[in-house]
């Protein structure tokens, strides 16, 4: 599996005053002496090209930067960089040519106390560079069938998360049990085709003609991806996530941290496992799979799966229930959410017999810059 890098959202503090690169600045002034204390400046966009941006803020001495290092000066981002190194010396060129002060690695991390209302609030501080946000990703082929894979993901948890697949059927997420996005991290899921088509090729389109070699390149690109069913996976670990991790200040970590979660979200089609939704299906999984050990368990966890099927309602807190609700998590039902016939997989994706799922290799005509 190849993954690599695709949002990166970074801040650094430095000892001395910032110089103003934007057209205005607004200074916060001790209005008693009329001394300058910090000087801020809004947040800019920094363009390069094929319409790819950075967001560049500076406040007081803080120079926050919140992009894709991946797409930047790039027509698209389908193989990104594979390292923090890479995704960060793409932002200190940023910002040398700007004449900013480059992001540095941490040597070193020590306590600071903020007095606020009498109490001193700790926080750990560091010499270098503090990530608030990363996002990992990588693709994976699924022989042609993009949008079946994606609906039989669809039908699965993830780290406590529900599963929302887009009214489209290109995409699918991961939310909270009211809706929301967790606080630490966002996941999803969707068509790397369907994605280039309504997004690079549009504003290739716009800028530089159908005729250009720009656009026939993303072209060939969409038409790889269909060919190939490519299924982008995304992870965004957000800031409190990475705090857990051990993993914000930069230098002072592996990159390798993020492999393991991405290898565990990779792996949520281990539990697609019913090919088609009946009593005996259900049943024989059950078995073959060790998840029961006599014909009699197997048959009533698949009672519960049937009376699921047309509608029923289980209480979480029986035990009972919580018995088989378990070992139908097993093979990818959860009796405990709402059955939507319309999102259930008739396929099954554990072998070639009919969704071949593979990791994908950079083709030699990609362009990388």
């Amino acid at each position: 599996m190849i993954y690599f890098f695709d949002w990166v959202k970074v801040y650094q503090d430095f000892d001395f005053q910032l110089p103003i690169v934007s057209n205005r600045a607004y200074a916060n002034i001790d209005v008693q002496t009329g001394d300058i204390l910090t000087l801020s400046q809004p947040t800019f966009q920094h363009k390069g090209s094929f319409s790819s941006v950075v967001s560049i803020r500076i406040t007081g001495n803080r120079i926050t930067i919140d992009a894709n290092p991946s797409r930047y000066n790039r027509l698209d981002n389908l193989f990104g960089l594979t390292s923090l190194d890479a995704c960060m010396d793409v932002y200190n060129k940023i910002l040398v040519s700007l004449g900013l002060p480059e992001f540095t690695k941490c040597t070193k991390v020590f306590q600071t106390t903020d007095k606020v209302k009498g109490s001193a609030k700790f926080d750990t501080s560091t010499d270098g560079a503090v990530f608030q946000r990363i996002d990992v990703t990588s693709n994976m082929a699924t022989s042609g069938c993009s949008l079946d894979y994606i609906k039989g993901i669809s039908t699965l948890t993830y780290r406590n998360s529900n599963p929302n697949l887009y009214p489209n059927g290109t995409a699918c997420d991961w939310r909270t049990a009211s809706g929301g996005v967790s606080s630490l991290m966002y996941a999803k899921l969707y068509d790397k085709a369907h994605e280039i088509k309504i997004h690079a090729l549009k504003k290739i389109k716009n800028s530089l003609g159908v005729n250009s070699t720009e656009y026939a390149y993303l072209l060939k690109l969409y038409d790889y991806c269909m060919a190939l069913g490519v299924v982008r996976f995304e992870q965004e670990f957000k800031s409190e996530l990475l705090r857990r991790m051990h993993s914000r200040f930069w230098g002072l970590f592996d990159d390798s941290v993020f492999e393991a979660e991405h290898l565990k979200f990779r792996a949520l089609d281990e539990r697609l496992q019913v090919t088609s939704m009946d009593y005996e299906t259900v049943g024989e999984l059950l078995i073959r799979n060790g998840h029961v050990t006599s014909t009699k368990s197997a048959n009533t966890t698949s009672l519960y799966f049937l009376q699921w099927m047309h509608g029923q309602k289980f209480d979480k807190s029986k035990s009972q229930v919580q018995v088989h609700r378990a070992r139908l998590r097993k093979i990818g039902i959860d009796i405990c959410r709402p059955c939507n016939v319309s999102s259930i997989s008739p396929i099954q994706v554990k072998s070639a017999t009919e969704v071949l799922t593979s990791n994908i290799e950079v083709p030699s005509w990609y362009r990388v810059a």
